[in-house]
């Protein structure tokens, strides 16, 4: 009796522990992200691209001004090391930093993180 109980709840504990980490897969095109704050001064998931490009680009070089931004995904790709891309818009149409619309980031790492976050 005892093992049958075992196996029961060792079978629950796994189903569990797979739901869990399904969680990244589940977002899809269009949904509603928010950009949290970083661990370190930079961030290290969502790929904004360096101060000078964005200088060159007449755009204002300031991270903290995108914290709090919520953003839509407008494409989901899975590349072929395992690790899902995608690339991201503000939600309210206007540009990152003035001059770029899109950027790109690694979901998983990004959620984990704190660097995004699911609505």
């Amino acid at each position: 009796m005892r093992r049958l109980l075992l196996a029961i709840l060792f079978v629950v504990a796994t189903t569990n522990i797979n739901a869990q980490e399904a969680k990244p897969s589940e977002v899809k095109v269009g949904d509603l992200l928010e950009i949290g704050r970083p661990d370190t001064p930079r961030y290290k998931h969502i790929d904004f691209p360096r101060p000078n490009f964005i200088i060159k680009k007449g755009g204002i070089a300031n991270f903290k001004s995108v914290e709090g931004n919520k953003v839509v995904v407008t494409s989901v790709k899975q590349k072929k090391d395992g690790t899902l891309q995608v690339k991201i818009k503000r939600a309210d149409g206007r540009r990152f930093f003035n001059s770029h619309t899109v950027v790109s980031a690694d979901l998983k790492s990004a959620l984990e993180s704190g660097e995004l976050s699911v609505l």
